[in-house]
């Protein structure tokens, strides 16, 4: 089966106020976003791809531009609903460091199995539609390019780890041990036997392990971002 590329979306402007954006629409990438998304065109010089698929959603299809304009080959994106960002319901639009108080975030946290975010969605639900989506873009790939085709989807933090959760046979209450940053890059490469993850969150950059000053994070130390990190 095709090797995917997942990549989350560059730093965006809700990313950097510590909103969680959801659905919301306008959320475009800010310049250190942009700046990442014209790498990461270097970054995947060296791989043939056969498909780009994206998110709807407008931070997505940004990141993906500055490849596409060197790839002009693969055409516009695929866009599919079932790779778009968790539907947060009301907890949309909130600052993170609001959402942390909320009894729910211990649930988002700890049991995410369990977590339904008010009048949106489960993150069960977003696990299924999110797997579902990849292995049936994985069977159309492999049909149309053949068995060794790399694709990349570009899509968001959540979703990336719902997807990496599955791919290491990872019960849902653990996804939160998944970390994915901006613009990183994750591999998966499909068999029948079973899935290989080959990188995980690869932003080719190791300056993000340096330590934070408390105040630069929003949320309670060894707690996971919802929606993902700056």
């Amino acid at each position: 089966m095709p090797t995917l590329l997942l990549v989350r979306h560059g730093r965006s402007t809700a990313n950097t106020a510590g909103i969680l954006a959801g659905w919301t629409p306008g959320v475009d990438l800010d310049d250190t976003g942009r700046a990442q998304a014209a790498a990461l065109a270097g970054r995947l010089a060296a791989v043939p791809l056969a498909q780009a698929v994206s998110s709807p959603l407008e931070r997505c299809r940004q990141t993906l531009e500055p490849l596409l304009a060197v790839r002009p080959e693969l055409g516009p994106p695929a866009e599919d609903e079932r790779l778009g960002e968790c539907h947060y319901g009301e907890w949309t639009g909130r600052p993170l460091a609001e959402l942390a108080k909320e009894p729910l975030w211990r649930t988002v946290q700890d049991h995410a199995a369990a977590a339904a975010f008010p009048g949106g969605e489960s993150l069960r639900e977003l696990s299924h539609r999110t797997v579902g989506a990849v292995r049936e873009w994985n069977a159309k790939i492999a049909a149309e390019h053949g068995e060794d085709a790399v694709w990349v989807a570009c899509s968001h933090g959540d979703v990336i780890k719902a997807v990496v959760a599955d791919a290491l046979g990872l019960h849902l209450d653990h996804f939160q041990r998944i970390s994915v940053e901006p613009c990183s890059v994750t591999a998966i490469r499909y068999t029948p036997q079973r899935p290989f993850v080959l990188r995980m969150g690869d932003t080719g950059d190791l300056s993000s392990l340096a330590p934070k000053p408390s105040a630069a994070t929003a949320t309670p130390a060894g707690d996971a971002v919802v929606g993902g990190t700056a």
